[in-house]
């Protein structure tokens, strides 16, 4: 087992896993800390050290509210369990899981970004655990990055000050990571041209983000959006302009009784996170016109991101909106309509999608909803408080086989008969059980089955994204 490597920094040790065939890296510095005049600043290198680094532990999560203080929010009792967890602005680390035994080995490698609405989330929360997709000949990696005013304020003194990146932070310390990896992950037995890039809600959209910006195309081979795409018939794109989000900044500025960039750096971090939730300003991706020219649910749907195969999908219950008596799932809605784009524009061939469709069990009966298919493509169920049974166990294990053989080939079916019990996936462009299915009983059935939602995303395209595809 690969217990102490070289990277480009320096010397780190991990530690034996769970299963000690697996072992763990956790902390490693992938960045400078973003603190002084480094705040609001694009991610700068980690410095090069001399000795042996312990990986041993999480480093401090980004800072954000205490997550679990609150005992009666849903997702405070689902994982946000800690409320004690370490916070720090200093948090440009990642960790990784890997099961190779040398560093020749050139493993499949899947880089993972955290969800939490670009506000919230971290690294450390349980059901991350990357030990189980490890286990099946996958290095994993999981990026921590900048949020809420941290990773995402903008100001017309920021702009001036660097033109080159004036705002997304936290996308751009995704990509510093993801950087970090591909220069570094052979001293783990990882291959960096077989690179996967995932995530979940924000997360997934951060996926996204990162295909939109060409300057990625050498370190993606292809992509896991989960619940990643939004997409309202009711609502205008989610992401402002840079304009738009430099006058939030100017605003900020005046609540907090102060005139410049300089004097911000210089108030503590707590001071800025506590403020920032007591004006209850949010934070998001900018149109910068630099790192992100358009929004990239726009760019996916007109044949603009990088072209890579996809896995998507969606949880049956989430973000469900009522117009005139009909119920829409807005995620649901975009990935039907990313179907309909991939067609018209032939990219992303040998793409995959998906419904999670699993009533998750418990007291609270709360259906299939936004962020718990995690559990089970992870496979951390046995970390969860739900009385989970053998038949979940058994979703589960399918699901992240399903996932470990997408990063290893690009392909989640089982092409060398090592589980014959998986489900046929069809690739999604197909036009005949193109959706996979995942419930107590796992199915395929066409999106076309859906025929109000199939006709609103294409009318949606037609009128809106599409008018320069002939």
């Amino acid at each position: 087992m690969i217990r102490i490597t070289r990277t480009k920094q320096g010397m780190v040790r991990g530690l034996p896993a769970a299963d000690p065939y697996i072992t763990s890296f956790k902390g490693i510095q992938f960045a400078k800390p973003p603190v002084g005049d480094l705040r609001w600043r694009a991610p700068q290198e980690a410095m090069e050290y001399i000795g042996i680094k312990d990986c041993f532990e999480f480093a401090p999560i980004s800072l954000q509210n205490t997550p679990g203080e609150n005992k009666e929010d849903f997702y405070s009792r689902e994982w946000n369990l800690y409320p004690e967890i370490p916070m720090s602005e200093d948090c440009l680390y990642l960790n990784i899981w890997t099961p190779a035994k040398t560093i020749e080995e050139r493993l499949p490698v899947y880089v993972w970004y955290f969800g939490g609405a670009l506000q919230f989330g971290n690294t450390a929360e349980m059901e991350f655990d990357g030990e189980r997709i490890a286990r099946r000949g996958i290095v994993v990696v999981s990026v921590n990055y900048r949020i809420n005013v941290f990773g995402f304020f903008a100001h017309p003194e920021l702009t001036r000050e660097h033109p080159e990146a004036p705002a997304n932070f936290g996308n751009l310390d995704q990509k510093a990571g993801l950087q970090w990896v591909y220069e570094n992950i052979k001293a783990f037995g990882g291959d960096p041209q077989q690179i996967t890039i995932g995530g979940q809600s924000a997360g997934g959209g951060s996926v996204l983000t990162q295909l939109n910006d060409a300057s990625n195309k050498l370190y993606i081979k292809r992509a896991v959006v989960e619940s990643g795409m939004f997409l309202s018939p009711f609502h205008d794109s989610p992401y402002p302009t840079l304009e738009q989000l430099e006058k939030q900044g100017e605003t900020f500025f005046e609540k907090l009784g102060i005139k410049s960039l300089r004097e911000a750096r210089e108030l503590p971090a707590s001071y800025l996170r506590d403020k920032n939730r007591e004006f209850e300003f949010q934070w998001w991706t900018a149109i910068d016109r630099v790192f992100q020219k358009e929004y990239y649910l726009k760019n996916l749907l007109s044949g603009k991101v990088l072209d890579v195969p996809l896995l998507f999908g969606y949880t049956k219950d989430e973000f469900l909106e009522e117009r005139n008596g009909i119920k829409i799932n807005t995620i649901q809605l975009a990935v039907v309509a990313t179907v309909l784009s991939m067609r018209k524009t032939g990219r992303h061939k040998n793409s995959y999608c998906y419904e999670f469709a699993l009533d998750m069990p418990g007291e609270d009966r709360p259906g299939a909803f936004h962020s718990s298919d995690l559990w089970f493509f992870f496979e951390t169920l046995a970390k969860c408080f739900r009385p989970f049974t053998g038949v979940h166990y058994d979703l589960a294990r399918t699901m992240c086989d399903s996932l470990a053989n997408f990063i290893r080939t690009g392909n989640p079916n089982d092409r060398k008969g090592i589980n014959s019990l998986l489900p046929e996936w069809e690739d999604c462009l197909c036009l005949d059980g193109n959706l996979m299915v995942f419930d107590t009983t796992i199915m395929r059935k066409r999106l076309e089955s859906e025929q109000e939602l199939f006709a609103m995303a294409e009318t949606f395209l037609e009128q809106e994204l599409l008018s320069e595809i002939k």
